[in-house]
């Protein structure tokens, strides 16, 4: 289970039960069984991710059908986005396996510690209960519910959901005449006919579960007004004299306290005067009418369906079917060649224009281009570098220049083989942020392009770049990764930089002034931006398979 997941559950869940709310809200005029079943609903959800049902729909996944038409792809990939409205970019790779941090680990330990302080007291107080029942003496009444009278009774209530059992706080009987007894007992076999009990140990194992979430006790204290409310109309429709009933009440709190346990379903829970006002009133909520029933039902089973629906459309399935010109996963015309010449420029490979151009690159060139990475963010056998190859491809007609590395990454299994993984690791890096007195960079004009000086022999020049591109460019000659922290957006124009390579470095001897500077002073005096050394997480392309003899044709 990842934090992902973890957000989008909560996100989705709390969207549910505000829209229980409002509903509720809706129905006040109604029967409060059905606000009930309303909150219980809301409660429920916390216990069923919409992952889990759209998963549920892809096992139940009908053949898909080659007349599937765009709309519909568009459709499908508008479902999947409502119910994972967080969602991280996906990869044609395995998903990455990112290593526990501090933050996460403290947050687990937090809720753990949360949880069972909950579990604990709600075990006391069972255990309280038990002990209570078990002192208890049998008493025939004429009732289908086991009955008991028992010492340290606090009111009476219906104990446990499997064999549910009737407790009586002693002397109870005495205390009322034969009406208002009538009156109680009606209304605690209400909850035993409703399974109050169960629901309410569902509602709070999601207590224990969510406890740091408002909304889940806010869902728990309507569920148990509802719950009072919907029993005090029942003993009313069976006839029993409000007077009676609410004297029944007022005497149970007289000589016995309100109910402080969770795990019993009593007489005087809820709002007590509120709920005297309404019995007293003898008025009876309208019951929901066919039509409201109907819409009711529908609308649950709608929030049941719809996830499985989603994982039923099977979004990736549809793309497959949809025409080259909307989904495009290969290029039209694709050639691979080993280069065994030992010699000659290594050129970078061109991805413009919809065609792709590489002449004597590295596999890992290749591999860095398709995932947008550096070389330091690659980690694979070490021929990944020594062989060299020309490619050359074309894309589809009309496909934008940032649909050719996903093309690219498909051409890369297709002919190498490759298999890889995203995987994420702390290690030593270079966070690149705006130095004391601003970046000395341009943003791009593309009325106005900047050329470097005639003659000029720097180390590097970048033409235009976004930062996170700058980043990844200065990575090789960094020494480690560099992560862009500016906050920057655009493109920038051409820069220089020239410094004196250390160990290690990509460029040759003697590229720069013999009294440049080292390469993070340059950064921070040509460029305005300043590396600062930190541990940070990076993310790395593992490559677990790749064939050295490519597929040529």
């Amino acid at each position: 289970m990842t934090t992902q997941f973890i957000i989008n559950h909560l996100w989705q869940s709390s969207c549910f039960a505000l829209l229980a709310g409002l509903l509720a809200l809706v129905l006040h005029k109604n029967s409060p069984k059905v606000r009930y079943w309303v909150w219980l609903s809301a409660s429920l959800k916390f216990l069923v991710p919409f992952a889990l049902l759209v998963s549920l729909g892809s096992v139940v996944r009908p053949p898909v059908r080659q007349g599937l038409s765009v709309p519909t792809v568009g459709f499908a990939e508008t479902l999947v986005q409502m119910a994972d409205p967080f969602s991280s970019t996906s990869y044609a790779t395995v998903p990455a396996r990112a290593p526990l941090d501090r933050v996460a680990i403290g947050m687990g330990i937090l809720w753990a510690l949360g949880f069972f302080a909950i579990i604990q007291v709600r075990y006391r107080s069972w255990v309280r209960i038990r002990s209570i029942v078990r002192r208890g003496k049998p008493v025939d009444l004429p009732i289908p519910v086991v009955t008991l009278i028992a010492d340290g009774a606090e009111e009476p209530g219906v104990v446990g959901f499997l064999r549910p059992v009737l407790v009586l706080p002693i002397h109870l009987l005495e205390r009322l005449n034969p009406r208002q007894l009538d009156a109680i007992l009606m209304h605690e076999l209400c909850h035993v006919r409703r399974r109050d009990n169960f629901f309410a140990a569902i509602h709070m194992g999601v207590e224990a579960i969510f406890w740091f979430h408002p909304l889940v006790w806010w869902i728990g204290l309507h569920m148990v007004e509802e719950r009072e409310l919907a029993c005090d109309e029942e003993v009313l429709r069976a006839g029993c004299e409000p007077a009676d009933y609410v004297e029944g009440i007022l005497t149970v709190c007289r000589f016995y306290k309100e109910a402080t346990s969770r795990c019993v379903s009593g007489v005087t829970g809820a709002d007590i005067t509120s709920r005297l006002r309404s019995v007293l009133a003898g008025s009876i909520s309208r019951e929901l009418s066919t039509v409201g029933k109907t819409a009711l039902a529908a609308l649950g089973l709608a929030s049941m369906l719809l996830p499985i629906a989603v994982g039923a459309l099977d979004v990736s399935a549809v793309n497959a079917q949809a025409p080259p010109s909307a989904q495009p996963n290969t290029f039209e015309v694709a050639t691979v060649k080993p280069n065994k010449s030992g010699s000659g420029a290594t050129l970078v490979p061109g991805l413009r224009n919809g065609t792709l151009s590489a002449r004597n690159v590295t596999l890992k060139v290749l591999i860095r281009t398709a995932y947008g990475v550096s070389d330091r963010q690659i980690a694979g056998p070490s021929w990944l570098d020594a062989d060299h190859f020309d490619l050359a491809g074309k894309a589809p007609k009309g496909v934008p220049d940032a649909q050719l590395m996903p093309l690219l990454q498909n051409l890369l299994k297709d002919r190498f083989q490759l298999t890889v993984h995203r995987e994420t690791k702390v290690m030593p890096a270079f966070d690149m942020i705006v130095a004391k007195g601003g970046p000395k960079i341009t943003p791009f004009d593309a009325t106005h392009p900047v050329t470097p000086p005639k003659g000029y022999s720097g180390p590097m020049n970048f033409g235009v770049v976004t930062m996170p591109e700058l980043a990844m460019r200065l990575t090789n000659d960094a020494g480690k990764v560099v992560l862009d922290k500016t906050g920057l957006n655009g493109r920038y124009s051409f820069m220089l930089l020239n410094y004196a390579p250390g160990p290690g470095s990509t460029q040759p001897n003697g590229a720069a002034d013999s009294v440049a500077p080292d390469f993070v002073t340059a950064v921070e005096e040509q460029l305005g931006l300043k590396l600062v050394p930190k541990n940070e997480p990076v993310e790395l392309i593992v490559v677990d398979k790749a064939n050295r003899a490519p597929v040529e044709n």
